[in-house]
């Protein structure tokens, strides 16, 4: 969800007229709270396995979603920056 994100409001600022990249630029920042929400669901899989000497399986998909989570995480903080830089030279300029 939080890779989806971005790519959902980039395509809605270029299809529907209402949406301002701006706004779809906003929106992406929700990545990043779902990158956070995937890297403690991840981290409390890891805990499971080794709580369970990793006979419940699944270690490889936990891996995935910290990856995924970090990625996330990153893009909705690089959008964050990008948004907060623009609203400054807005108001500046």
């Amino acid at each position: 969800m939080g890779l989806a994100a971005p790519v959902a409001g980039f395509v809605a600022a270029h299809e529907l007229a209402r949406v301002s990249l701006v706004q779809a630029t906003a929106a992406t920042c929700a990545s990043a709270v779902l990158g956070l929400a995937a890297l403690v669901l991840a981290r409390r899989a890891r805990r499971n396995l080794d709580r369970t000497l990793g006979r419940a399986g699944g270690r490889g998909t936990a891996r995935l979603g910290r990856g995924v989570g970090f990625l996330s995480l990153c893009v909705g903080l690089a959008a964050a920056l990008a948004l907060g830089f623009y609203e400054l030279l807005t108001y500046l300029g």
